[in-house]
């Protein structure tokens, strides 16, 4: 069960915590970012496990954005939902939603929230940013505990919730990537903030099951501990992005200790470009 779990959290922190140039000029308040997407956007992934040559799907994650005004300002909500297949509920059910409103002028996150049901496990949490301020405050309660659990963050120009980051570097301009250099990223969790080291390895025509030969941006990330050092049990994959300007994932590669995890584009509908 523990393998599953890190399966889809693999999956899923993939493709919504990238994986671009982040250095930290790049998402300065005077960066310019001009979005990559548009409300009506819809992604959805197939996640893969793949023992020898077997190679199973075992779930799917899905994205999709409309439009919504929060507090007087119109936003992009945009959702991503990870469930795992029918056919495998029985041995392990899984429903995530992740949903992030971000600011049309600036694309800064206003408000997040989740709600994770994992097996008997059941999550909430939501974050409400302060820009004026630059603090995030979360909530968050494990639903077999009577009591909320409510902390505070610093805000930088780097530190987003994962749904705000993934949005905010699609949308930047990836012409000065510099190749075989390792970066950090920071993404804000309710109890707190991951860090993530990533490369840009080059570019390949990469052929994906369904969707043809696709030319992309290669990159390898690190998912690691509090002190910015990589974990080593497995937690190195390679995500795959459009090169073009969509700059869409459309293949992930993450090895665990048994096998692999795979997630590939299966359809996506509303782009912009």
């Amino acid at each position: 069960m523990k393998n599953w779990k890190r399966i889809l959290w693999v999956a899923i922190l993939s493709f919504l915590t990238l994986h671009v140039e982040a250095q930290v000029y790049a998402l300065s308040e005077d960066a310019t970012k001009t979005p990559a997407f548009k409300d009506g956007e819809r992604l959805k992934y197939a996640v893969s496990y793949k023992v020898g040559f077997v190679n199973v799907d075992v779930a799917t994650v899905t994205f999709a954005i409309t439009n919504a005004k929060v507090n007087g300002i119109e936003t992009y909500h945009i959702t991503a939902e990870g469930k795992v297949n029918s056919r495998y509920r029985w041995f392990y059910d899984l429903n995530d939603v992740y949903e992030s409103w971000l600011d049309k002028e600036n694309l800064r996150p206003v408000y997040f929230r989740n709600d994770l049901s994992e097996g008997d496990y059941r999550f909430r949490s939501s974050y409400l940013y302060n820009w004026d301020s630059m603090k995030v405050f979360t909530t968050a309660r494990n639903l077999k505990h009577d009591a909320d659990v409510k902390r505070e963050f610093p805000l930088s120009e780097v530190s987003y919730d994962a749904i705000a980051l993934f949005f905010n570097l699609r949308s930047l301009d990836m012409g000065a990537n510099q190749k075989d250099r390792w970066y950090p990223l920071e993404v804000v969790f309710a109890d707190k903030v991951r860090k993530i080291n990533y490369k840009f390895i080059g570019k390949e025509r990469r052929s994906v099951e369904g969707m043809g030969k696709i030319e992309t941006l290669v990159f390898r990330c690190q998912l690691a501990d509090a002190s910015g050092n990589a974990f080593e049990d497995g937690s190195e994959f390679t995500i795959w992005i459009s090169d073009d300007k969509n700059r869409i994932p459309v293949f992930v590669d993450s090895p665990i200790k048994v096998g692999s995890v795979k997630v590939r584009l299966t359809h996506s509908a509303g782009l912009k470009n």
